[in-house]
């Protein structure tokens, strides 16, 4: 019997032995390069993969157990309910064991997507002009967590992700671009020493994708059949799977997961496929969200620039009309809409005894009133700026003049 065989004994299939181990080959390779290693979880299937695949081979011998390992849970606070819901028992497993360090990394409060979009007022992210949400709400909390990891202490990270080819047709171009970076063989993984444009951190992070190579079957089968079993770990996976359509329609389905809502995804298929599902019906409100997103990027909420700005290089901007922030009265507006929703979803969740919805706390409600009451308005704005639906005056080429509406004039 192999050694991988070993660590799969028993009745379970062996239908990803091969995946396992170009998993493990892909770790050894670089394992010992680094003083430090750390996981970077976002909750979803192919990170809950890495994260539960790599303990089970630490706690088999496969792998050399390190005095920590640091494990980021990046808590973009949109995420979806199933997914909410297992990284909490996860989370509570994880605890567990002492030599894992679990951090929840979350972006500052004022830079919290809905405290930044109606507290700031900044308009919803777009795929255009505007798309300011994942370096602010993941990406740049985690480099500042690392930063911090690595500030006083000698050594590189190791920092391994679950990012996998197939899950997007630009990332698999980044990868097919770098594979061979740093050293690296495609058998072994996306393996880089830099992660760039981070302050604090640059030559001293290197990232690790071990699961590059894992087909979407193989994700479920291990979600599904292998971690929650004892031997494996026994870690409480299926109600994740219910975020990509259950069991049987998971590896059919393989929708990807992001915010709730999202602003940038054409269509909500995660969502549609949840509220779906038996257990899931409560939370058909949040099918709301995407709509109002979609609201709040009209003229009639937003203000707009009304002479041409000067630029960074002292320049004057080609049009002088730049379409700009939400109202103050548009976000009171929302805010009442998003609590409203999240209420109708937790009463929900509350009369069948399922998981609710935590999209909007306390703090951040409070932080939202407090803004908006204090008239902010993101940077270059005061609010005297004129509505974005308000009549403008156009010349025509014959000299005369004619009154058109300012989202005619941009194609708003």
């Amino acid at each position: 019997m192999t050694r991988q065989a070993n660590i799969f004994a028993g009745d379970a299939r062996m239908v990803h032995e091969e995946a396992v181990e170009l998993t493990l080959q892909s770790l050894k390779a670089y394992w010992s390069e680094h003083r430090h290693k750390a996981v970077a979880w976002s909750g979803g299937k192919d990170s809950t993969l890495l994260l539960t695949l790599l303990i089970h081979l630490i706690e088999a011998g496969e792998l050399t157990q390190p005095d920590v390992l640091r494990v980021y849970y990046a808590d973009t606070r949109q995420e979806l309910p199933p997914i909410q819901a297992a990284a909490a028992a996860i989370m509570a497993k994880l605890a567990q064991r002492p030599w894992i360090d679990l951090q929840v990394v979350r972006a500052p409060l004022d830079k919290r997507f809905m405290v930044y979009m109606l507290g700031r007022g900044v308009p919803p992210p777009n795929n255009g002009t505007l798309r300011w949400c994942t370096r602010q709400i993941k990406v740049d909390p985690m480099s500042a967590a690392l930063a911090s990891a690595l500030a006083g202490v000698e050594g590189s990270i190791l920092m391994l992700t679950g990012v996998r080819e197939g899950e997007s047709a630009v990332r698999d171009g980044r990868i097919a671009m770098s594979c061979s970076k740093d050293g690296a063989e495609c058998g072994q993984g996306w393996y880089q020493q830099v992660l760039p444009d981070s302050p604090g951190i640059r030559g001293r992070v290197a990232t690790l994708a071990p699961i590059l190579h894992w087909r979407v079957c193989n994700v479920f089968d291990w979600l599904v059949a292998f971690a929650p079993m004892r031997e494996f770990g026994g870690w409480d996976t299926r109600i994740l799977v219910d975020a990509y359509g259950g069991d049987d329609q998971a590896r059919d389905i393989a929708a990807r997961t992001g915010c709730i809502g999202c602003p940038l995804a054409s269509e909500d298929i995660a969502l549609n496929v949840i509220v779906a599902m038996e257990g899931w019906t409560h939370l058909t409100p949040l099918l709301e969200l995407k709509p109002l997103y979609r609201e709040l990027r009209l003229a009639k909420h937003r203000l707009r620039k009304s002479e041409p700005e000067v630029l960074k290089n002292g320049k004057l901007s080609s049009s002088g009309q730049r379409g700009g922030p939400l109202k103050l009265e548009a976000r009171s507006w929302a805010l009442s809409r998003v609590l409203d929703i999240q209420t109708r979803c937790n009463d929900a969740a509350a009369r069948l005894g399922r998981p609710g919805v935590d999209i909007l706390n306390a703090e951040e409600e409070e932080r939202i009133r407090e803004l908006i009451a204090a008239r902010t308005w993101p940077n270059k704005w005061d609010g005297s700026e004129p509505s974005m639906d308000a009549w403008l005056d156009r010349k025509n080429p014959d000299g005369t003049v004619e009154p058109i509406l300012f989202r005619e004039l941009v194609g708003a």
